[in-house]
């Protein structure tokens, strides 16, 4: 899995914290830039998150690529819909080799298992490839391709979608794979913008889990649960 952040909002914390003063300000927005210190910029976002009022964080946006990453996960994904999405066709883009298909790790450490997994996806390649060469056209051929296929996506999503996407996705609850995409993709957004994200991530990092009696039974740690997924 590779998560890339490509590119954001120029001083997102700046542009959030210049939305939210304007809103009570008599003075220009230029006017208001101006005398903002980092500190003020910082307090402010805090203040902002702390009491609910998120609607000035969507002023920020950020954009990853995504390569790697199943369709299993991708389906997951597209399912978030305050965001954009722009994912490689397989009706148009056509596998030339057999790629290196996700596998998870419940199958990896049972050998015996593995090799019926491996064997199936190479038979499933192996169809596609000959219904391309017998001139079936791409979009029906991709009908035999597994789940398990990488795809690479590129995703915009404003912060406010984005807090909300790692309460979810970073839980332990979420499916193995988009939680590990979800973490890649924190880590990257922590580097841009620290404050708005600084307690970014399963509700359990900020307090009581809201899961009731499904939350899990080992609820990570923050300060290892980065190393876990991006070592």
């Amino acid at each position: 899995m590779y998560v890339q952040l490509l590119k954001h909002t120029p001083e997102p914390e700046k542009i959030v914290s210049l939305a939210a003063r304007l809103c009570y300000s008599p003075i220009r927005a230029t006017e208001i830039s101006n005398t903002m210190s980092d500190e003020d910029v910082k307090r402010l976002i805090r203040f902002l998150i702390k009491v609910g009022h998120h609607s000035a964080i969507e002023h920020a946006s950020f954009t990853f690529a995504v390569d790697g990453i199943s369709r299993v996960c991708s389906h997951q994904l597209v399912r978030h819909r305050l965001a954009s999405y722009s994912q490689q066709s397989q009706r148009y883009v056509k596998y030339k080799r057999n790629p290196d298909y996700v596998i998870p790790k419940s199958i990896e450490n049972k050998q015996d298992i593995l090799k019926k997994y491996e064997d199936f996806q190479n038979r499933s390649f192996d169809l596609y490839k000959d219904f391309l060469e017998n001139k079936i056209p791409a979009e029906d051929a991709r009908y035999v391709l597994s789940n398990a296929f990488p795809t690479q996506i590129i995703i915009t999503m404003n912060a406010r979608e984005l807090l909300h996407f790692f309460t979810l996705r970073c839980c332990e609850r979420a499916q193995w794979e988009i939680r590990e995409m979800a973490y890649r993709m924190l880590n990257e957004v922590k580097k841009i913008a620290p404050t708005i994200f600084e307690h970014a991530g399963p509700a359990c990092f900020r307090g009581k889990c809201p899961e009731g009696e499904m939350m899990c039974k080992n609820p990570p740690k923050e300060d290892e649960v980065f190393e876990r997924y991006l070592s």
